[in-house]
This record gives C-alpha cells, sequence and structure tokens, in this order.
C-alpha cells in the first residue's frame, strides 16, 4: 500500500509520527522550503517542495493510493478538488474540509460527483476516553441524558495570525469537533431548538450559543457556550446508573449515582499519550478500510446542513 501526506504543519508532523510507525510507504509532499527544513528537523522525514501541483506533474499516482490531506484550513478544499481531478479516490481530509459552510456546500455536487471515498479528520471519534465512555455507557443500558460545552477562548485566539477567513469561521473550523463527537455518542438531534447571539468578538459572527432537544436515540440533550466568558470543551453523559464526565476530552471521571464524589477513571490510553490522542487508531481505521467510526463526506455535509449551521445561525 502507497500512502500520501499533503502539508508540512504541525498537523502533518502529527500524522507523520504515526505512519512511521504503522510501517507504511508513504510520502510527503509540501510547499515552501521552510518549512519543508523544519518539517524534516521534526519528524527525520524529507518532504518534495513545490506543492501538490507540482507533485501530480511529475509524478504517476495510482488511483488506489491512499492520501492524507493535513494542510492549512485555506488549502484544504482546493487540494481536495486537485486530487479527484487527478483520479484518486481514496482521502482522508483534516476537518472540516473546508474553510467555511459555504464552501463546503457549494462544492458538495461536484465533490459527490467523483464517487470517492473520502472522510473528514474528527479525530476526537477515536478517544481512547471516548471508547472507554461507550463501553460504560454500554453496560448501563444506554446513554439517557447528553450535556456538552464548546466554549472557546476567544482572548486567546484572537491574536493568532491566520489566513483570511480562519477565525472568521472558528465554530466551524473547531467547534464542530466537539459537536460532532457529542451527536456521535448521542445520535443525531431530532427534536430542538437552537439559539445563538452576537457578543463583542470582531472576528467571529456569534460568540454565544444555548440549545436543547432529543436525538434520534431518545436521548435528551443540551448545550451551551459563552466565548466571552469562562469555560471549556467539556461532555458529560449522564445512564441510570452514573453520569460520564469527558472533562477535558482526553481524560474520563465519574459520578455514581447517591453520591457527590466525582472520581477518576482508569483506562488504558497508552496510545493517546504517545501520539496525538485519537489520531493513531483514525489512521489505522482509514489504512484498513474500518468505515464506522469514520466521519464520511456524505455525513459531514449533512451534520452542516443540519446541526452546524442550525447552531451557528439560528439567532436570539
Amino acid at each position: 500500500m502507497s500512502l500520501l501526506l499533503i502539508g508540512t504543519g504541525p498537523m502533518a508532523v502529527a500524522y507523520t509520527e504515526v505512519l512511521k510507525d504503522v510501517h507504511v510507504h508513504f510520502d510527503v509532499v509540501g510547499r515552501g522550503l521552510s518549512s519543508a527544513k523544519s518539517f524534516k528537523q521534526s519528524t527525520g522525514v524529507s518532504p518534495q517542495t513545490g506543492g501538490i501541483e507540482k507533485y501530480l506533474k511529475e509524478n504517476q499516482v495510482a488511483p488506489k493510493t491512499k492520501v492524507i490531506i493535513a494542510t492549512g484550513t485555506e488549502s484544504l478544499m482546493p487540494t481536495l478538488e486537485l486530487l479527484l481531478n487527478a483520479g484518486i479516490k481514496h482521502v482522508l481530509v483534516e476537518k472540516p474540509a473546508a474553510i467555511s459552510m459555504n464552501e463546503l456546500l457549494d462544492k458538495e455536487e461536484e465533490i459527490s460527483g467523483y464517487y470517492a471515498e473520502i472522510y473528514v479528520g474528527y479525530n476526537r471519534r477515536f478517544y481512547a476516553s471516548v471508547l472507554e465512555a461507550e463501553k460504560l455507557i454500554e453496560q448501563d443500558g444506554g446513554l439517557e441524558t447528553l450535556q456538552f460545552e464548546f466554549t472557546e477562548w476567544a482572548h486567546r485566539i484572537e491574536p493568532l495570525v491566520k489566513a483570511e477567513g480562519v477565525k472568521e469561521n472558528w465554530f466551524f473550523a473547531n467547534s464542530t469537533h466537539v459537536v460532532d463527537l457529542a451527536f456521535s455518542l448521542a445520535g443525531k438531534p431530532t427534536t430542538w431548538q437552537a439559539f445563538s447571539k452576537e457578543g463583542n468578538i470582531s472576528w467571529h459572527h456569534r460568540s454565544n450559543f444555548a440549545g436543547a432537544g432529543v436525538t434520534e436515540k431518545g436521548v435528551l440533550f443540551s448545550y451551551l457556550a459563552n466565548w466571552e466568558s469562562a469555560g471549556r470543551w467539556a461532555i458529560e453523559l449522564l445512564t441510570r446508573k452514573r453520569r460520564i464526565y469527558l472533562k477535558p476530552l482526553e481524560s474520563l471521571s465519574i459520578q455514581e449515582k447517591g453520591s457527590v464524589k466525582v472520581e477518576e477513571h482508569s483506562f488504558d490510553d497508552e496510545i493517546d499519550k504517545k501520539y496525538k490522542p485519537g489520531l493513531y487508531k483514525q489512521v489505522l481505521a482509514f489504512l484498513e478500510n474500518e468505515r464506522s467510526r469514520l466521519v464520511s463526506f456524505k455525513e459531514h455535509v449533512e451534520n452542516t446542513k443540519k446541526i452546524y449551521s442550525t447552531m451557528l445561525n439560528k439567532a436570539y
């Protein structure tokens, strides 16, 4: 099996650490010499420079080649289009696959027409803590209630230097990690209400969010986030026997029914300590065509239409 990794930034470095240890032959394609030098210093792997356009012109890439796109957010969709036009059919593209919801939905018909296997990299579905939470939920007879939060630290984000459009679409580019994970555990929302309103953040249209409803699995849920107040990413999962905290998402704590004590729950998370959490198992799933936990491009588009756009645009 051959694999192509596109990108030389921090996310590409994280993927490379995994790929080196799963013993798959892979090439790395970057653009500039400076980033390529930094990448080699971090990984020991020398990328080919000049960009994916140059690489595709100079190399014959077999249609069965698997490709991971780990470029900057602004380059995800253009890179995906180039690969599909070149006949490549197996792609894992970093979330959210486009710089904005509008770009994703504008390209939906075109991308779907290639009949390719495209997956979007929501690696938190593969966290060891999430897999353990799923086991506990099954032991308890199922999930009853879900509560989650996706507060972003706006004061830390504001000074970051990003490509145009990245910070303006931060909910889509970043917060959907939590939203996707929450509804992958509880089922998609069916009957629900969403509210959002503007704040004093100049670079993002909405900054205060709340909502509640019921999912297709009959799970009651609620969520909130206020980017101008205190908070964090967190998910709480309630069964008939206990409350499971993913707070932070990489950890797992439990409050048993009838107790106010919240205790850490031990589980095997060695893989998530060695690599970027969730990435090793996500890469294996992609390489081994294990699709059950991967987010398909089709599912991502549906989530964007029915969930993300509703949460972002339902003004109070």
